[in-house]
């Protein structure tokens, strides 16, 4: 059914487009012929008692100026899309022109990242050149998310801080970069036990961290955060071989407090890093993942 009505949809759209074409030379055959109304010239229309409208053929240019612009028309619509699906004898697209241009961008830098690929992170770091690279990288890829400065915002991980959930390696960078990540926290209510149960869960998470909390809840949370403990670890600090969240640091992706752990526990979240393979060559990827490895590397600890 889909297949038929692009079809009939592409028939539609080239319809229209011949059609226009054909009206506009009809239109400049009509106007283009003399049609004399009156015995001087006008079209026998007066106005204000003496003005009067001639009824003169378009002029030779004008209607020379048209039918080019016709035939450049006509010409376009072979060569390129225009009618419907019909793709043009030189089957051009835009993405097919942005991927020329994208591979022939990759070897004009080949040269340029050829010196830096074998290069670990310690050295990268240290070199302005493939810092200078890596920022306009991070730029034009990532600042979009985790913010110009790389300090992320609520949902989005701040990528100066040290605190890394599969770990901050330029290997486990790279990997992040080049696959993304898909993080998810199932809803996990029903497992905990009753709404006290999850408030009194909420209370023992923000005990982990020194926040402050309720003791009393917290002792009570203790016993129903080992349904939490398959991933976060016993002693909520977290398993970066899964991906999940440290309890213990004070930095709080998703919002701090015992009504933002509450709703996790209810609600669940997934959080998903898209894989820039497609869009960065491994070249690209190794520099920008020193940056992103660097930027951890001399600040302290921020929280949120």
């Amino acid at each position: 059914m889909s297949d038929f009505f692009n079809s009939g949809w592409s028939l539609y759209v080239a319809g229209i487009t011949i059609v226009s074409l054909v009206f506009c030379l009809v239109l400049l055959i009509i106007a283009s012929r003399r049609k004399v109304m009156a015995d001087d010239n006008t079209t026998g229309h007066v106005w204000d008692e003496d003005l009067r409208e001639l009824n003169n053929p378009l002029p030779r240019w004008w209607a020379g100026l048209f039918l080019v612009t016709v035939a450049f028309a006509v010409i376009y619509l072979v060569l390129y899309p225009g009618l419907g699906s019909h793709k043009g004898s030189l089957q051009w697209t835009s993405t097919g022109q942005h991927s020329t241009e994208m591979e022939k961008a990759r070897e004009q830098m080949a040269p340029l990242y050829a010196k830096f690929v074998d290069q670990p992170a310690e050295v990268l770091a240290k070199d302005p050149q493939a810092m200078a690279i890596g920022e306009r990288l991070f730029a034009n890829n990532c600042a979009q998310c985790h913010g110009s400065d790389a300090r992320g915002s609520k949902g989005f991980p701040n990528l100066t801080d040290n605190d890394w959930l599969h770990g901050g390696t330029l290997d486990k960078i790279k990997e992040t970069i080049t696959l993304g990540r898909v993080g998810n926290m199932p809803p996990m209510a029903a497992a905990v036990g009753t709404p006290e149960d999850v408030k009194n869960v909420a209370q023992y998470v923000l005990s982990l961290s020194g926040s402050p909390h309720n003791e009393v809840a917290a002792q009570q949370g203790k016993a129903k955060f080992a349904v939490c403990a398959a991933c976060h670890g016993p002693d909520g600090k977290g398993m970066q071989a899964v991906g999940s969240a440290n309890l213990t640091d004070k930095i709080w992706l998703h919002g701090y407090g015992e009504q933002a752990i509450v709703d996790m526990v209810v609600n669940g979240k997934v959080n998903i890093m898209p894989a820039q393979a497609s869009r960065l060559s491994p070249e690209q990827i190794h520099v920008l993942g020193a940056y992103v490895w660097s930027l951890s590397q001399t600040s302290t600890v921020a929280t949120r």
